[in-house]
């Protein structure tokens, strides 16, 4: 969002919002407030570091349970107030909302809301009809910033004009071919611009480059007549639009993945990007960052789930390894009981405080002299019940080990399924789900104060193959096992990839056989919702729901079968997507 940008947006909101009430105030996150307005309008404004803006937005955005200070502050002065004007100081990325209200005592009051989005110094700060500040989203002390403060009760004052910098609608025709003439020659064009005019993005210092020499990366010194002709055409071309507001939206696209936006056309990628217009920057910037906000999300509510259940991971694989170690060293106790029985056959040779017995390895074909070490403390019938006692112990912890291993591999297993699903996760809800099974488990410790708060079940994701047969795929441990175990028919088809974590996936047959099409593509959606997405000739065992059974006391998810078959398939994202319902 450059400079451009917010003059774009401003205008916009101009013509859509002027004159609207606020109906009410949110703040979904600690960077976002939203304003609800008349007709069903949300005003978004961001604060955020890393995509500071303001839009009107489509989306629905989960508010926390109990609302942060900065919102209630919002609340008490906005909350009825009607927008007056949305201003943009000069090529500045700061937009001004001023607001009419009412205050404590029932007065008409003026308030206004300014948005600064620049980088990691965005704020969001509310001013009375003084200009003094009320509050901001952030407070800056002179500590923190050698600029400006921004705390309650000061006046407000815009961020320090960049004098170095020239405004791009300052400019004369003659103004641009005399900079370029005292410019460095060995300077990159894109670079120059974007140090010489502030307001402008590197997206359109670059286009501005392409439009004049062909290249993104042309420098100042290969500059001949007609590519400075070209550069001021296309400069004044940019600031006309921007005086007359006269934008075209235009998001870039690179293999489905929006990688950028601007309120002019972009040719400088050629074919390597797809352009796509949009009627509004609003809806522009919806589409833009659903994606990246969403990921961000739940990035940032995964981080603990995710951390929890590696460090058990890895707990699990250090005590597993341990006792495999521990495991093969009881697989050498004949060796104990053979030492045993040697020293009892030696009895008569013995004398009490030997160090060592040299005694013929009977058990061993040509009887060879070996050496067996002795506790010169202890007599040698006491040495032999030592061998005896150790002997006995090593085959007790065989039997316990193999147990404790089995339980080990158990859980190794089932927290490997635990990441598959965090890495697979969708949605919040999937993650509070996620949550609430490791707390069940023992992994996680619920809160005393925490409160217990009703939530909505989550479906299986259902898709419906080629020709009509419903599929069905769990979304974590819990739902396999409701799926499985509880809603399939024993007819159905049970689908999972072969030793490796994934979803348990049902085909629905109704009583009738399945065509070969729904089985090939049942066992690609196995494949796709598994840690082998990215494999090829992923094996997939497939058989009855009736041969799917679920061991008393095994964890959530962890079910055996018999009577299987087993298909190699690769799965096919876009597939995936053509058949998905839900």
């Amino acid at each position: 969002m450059d400079a451009i940008c917010f003059h774009a947006i401003a205008g916009e909101l101009r013509q859509t919002i002027l004159g609207a009430r606020i109906d009410k105030i949110q703040q979904p996150t600690r960077d976002q407030v939203v304003l609800l307005l008349p007709r069903g309008q949300r005003l978004l404004i961001n604060a955020g570091a890393n995509q500071p803006r303001l839009q009107l937005t489509r989306l629905l955005r989960e508010n926390p349970a109990q609302p942060p200070m900065f919102c209630m502050l919002l609340r008490k002065h906005l909350t009825g107030a009607k927008i007056l004007d949305i201003t943009q100081p000069e090529m500045e990325r700061i937009i001004l909302l001023t607001l009419e209200g009412h205050d404590e005592l029932g007065e008409v009051c003026r308030r206004q809301l300014v948005l600064e989005g620049m980088g990691r110094q965005s704020n969001l700060i509310l001013l009375d009809d003084e200009g003094r500040i009320i509050d901001c989203m952030r407070r800056v002390d002179l500590d923190l910033s050698e600029k400006r403060q921004l705390l309650p009760g000061l006046f407000y004052r815009l961020p320090p004009a960049q004098n170095t910098k020239r405004s791009p609608l300052s400019l004369d025709a003659e103004d641009l071919p005399s900079l370029l003439a005292a410019a460095p020659a060995e300077a990159q064009l894109d670079r120059w611009l974007l140090d010489t005019f502030f307001g402008l993005s590197p997206l359109l210092c670059r286009e501005l480059a392409y439009r004049a020499c062909g290249a993104t990366d042309a420098r100042i010194f290969s500059l001949d007549e007609p590519s400075i002709t070209r550069l001021c055409s296309a400069f004044a071309a940019l600031t006309a639009r921007v005086r007359t507001g006269d934008y075209a939206p235009t998001m870039l696209v690179r293999d489905e993945k929006p990688m950028d936006f601007a309120c002019v056309p972009i040719a400088q990628y050629e074919n390597a990007a797809e352009c796509v217009s949009y009627g509004t920057l609003s809806a522009l910037l919806d589409d833009f960052y659903e994606k990246r906000e969403r990921t961000e999300r739940m990035r940032q509510l995964s981080h603990d789930l995710r951390q929890t259940a590696t460090s058990a991971r890895d707990r699990v694989r250090r005590k597993l390894a341990a006792q495999e170690k521990e495991y093969q060293a009881t697989q050498e106790r004949d060796a104990l009981r053979k030492a045993g029985e040697l020293i009892t056959a030696n009895l008569y040779r013995m004398e009490k405080g030997a160090r060592v017995l040299q005694a013929e390895d009977y058990y061993t074909e040509g009887c060879p002299l070996v050496d067996i070490r002795l506790d010169p403390l202890l007599t040698p019938q006491e040495n032999a019940a030592k061998y005896y006692k150790q002997y006995n112990k090593a085959k007790t912890a065989e039997i316990m080990l193999r147990e404790q291993i089995k339980k080990g591999r158990a859980e190794l297993d089932y927290l490997e399924s635990i990441l598959e699903e965090l890495r697979e996760a969708e949605s919040e809800h999937d993650l509070r789900d996620i949550r609430a099974e490791l707390k069940e488990a023992g992994y996680l410790k619920g809160q005393k104060s925490e409160k217990k708060q009703p939530r909505r079940a989550l479906k299986p994701r259902i898709f419906r193959s080629s020709t009509g047969l419903s599929i069905s795929v769990g979304r974590n441990n819990k739902q396999n096992d409701q799926l499985t175990c509880k809603d399939a028919a024993p007819g159905d088809i049970w689908f999972h990839t072969q030793k490796i974590h994934g979803s348990h996936v049902i085909l629905h047959t109704a009583g009738a056989p399945a065509d070969d099409t729904s089985m090939t593509e049942a066992a690609m959606l196995a494949a796709y919702y598994s840690q082998a997405r990215d494999g090829q000739n992923v094996p997939v065992d497939y058989t009855p729901v009736r041969y799917v059974k679920k061991p008393a006391g095994a964890r959530p998810g962890m079910v055996i079968y018999t009577t299987y078959q087993t298909a190699y398939v690769t799965p096919e994202e876009d597939l995936v997507k053509a058949l998905q319902l839900s």
